[in-house]
């Protein structure tokens, strides 16, 4: 059963981050590749082991109806800030609110200033901080990881390799900091979902065969400047992308769940890269049309396909 398009409280939620790989571009592709079962309202429990911005979620929780959803991601920032969004969306509007005017009203040097400001003080807060506790604490952390996202260049949510963040200041004039009504529905939607930092594995115990994952891991980069895995302190390199294709595998024959992974199509550069194709042999391979997002040689922007790996 889907949503009701006449309940004003049915409006869709769109992600409140610019995220590494987001699939908003690719939602409509998509609806002709979801399970019919899941549209049909057949579906109990909804699973993403990479939550990542979200885009897919908030579409499907809109649209569909199901007594479960769980939400994954190994990243401690995004977690708690869907949290927050998700129990505490009031305190958090009115944190950003105040951060927004400050921001507006200040004059170039002052908001560059303000920038880094805050990301000093958002990375000396991450040793010890207690990710588990939805405290004012928590609330202010996930204020700063939603201005920072949406003040620094090029919307990048990039850390180094001790977990700090050190995306630079992206000079906008007036950046589209935050919606108050979007983050309310994405709130309403995020209140259906249990969200969990872990391991894309952590996710087993939620599937049967009345389950949907959807798995949106960060992608097999195609260039040495097209990698999308620098989101969180790990990598997530050939022998992590093997052991996701172990465990698809597992949830296929094992679980039963009905099962799509997005990844990237080696064929836009090298027709002859094979590591999908015998990753995933036995399984069903779409491609779709993305918009290329993040590359550091502009020239080579454009339209680009992408794999979407099926078990129906």
């Amino acid at each position: 059963m889907t949503a009701d398009p006449q309940d004003p409280a049915a409006v869709p939620a769109t992600p409140f981050l610019k995220w590494p790989g987001g699939k908003s571009q690719l939602l409509p592709q998509f609806d002709r590749l979801f399970p019919p079962a899941l549209l049909r309202g057949e579906i109990s429990t909804y699973v993403e082991p990479f939550a990542g911005a979200g885009a897919v979620f908030f579409h499907v929780a809109h649209r569909c109806t199901f007594r479960h959803a769980y939400l994954f991601d190994i990243n401690p920032e995004l977690c708690l800030t869907y949290r927050v969004v998700q129990k505490r969306v009031d305190e958090l509007l009115d944190e950003l609110g105040r951060l927004r005017e400050r921001y507006r009203r200040a004059d170039p040097t002052v908001r560059e200033r303000l920038f880094y400001r805050v990301r000093e003080e958002y990375n000396a807060a991450r040793h010890g901080f207690d990710y588990r506790a939805l405290s004012p604490a928590a609330v202010h952390r996930a204020a700063q990881v939603i201005f920072l996202n949406k003040t620094c260049y090029n919307g990048l949510f990039r850390t180094n390799s001790s977990g700090a963040f050190n995306s630079p200041f992206g000079r906008y004039k007036d950046p589209a900091m935050f919606g108050p009504e979007n983050l309310r529905r994405a709130s309403r939607l995020l209140r259906r979902a249990t969200v969990t930092c872990g391991d894309f594995e952590s996710c087993e115990r939620h599937a049967d065969g009345r389950t949907f994952v959807y798995f949106d891991p960060p992608y097999r980069p195609l260039s040495r400047t097209a990698s999308f895995t620098a989101y969180s302190k790990g990598t997530f390199n050939d022998t992590e992308q093997q052991r996701l294709a172990r465990f698809f595998t597992r949830l296929d024959r094992q679980r039963k769940a009905l099962l799509m992974l997005s990844n990237s199509d080696p064929a836009n550069v090298d027709r002859s890269d094979r590591f999908f194709d015998e990753l995933y042999g036995d399984y069903r391979i779409e491609r779709v049309r993305a918009a290329r997002s993040i590359n550091s040689n502009t020239a080579r922007r454009g339209s680009i396909s992408e794999l979407v790996i099926l078990n129906y």
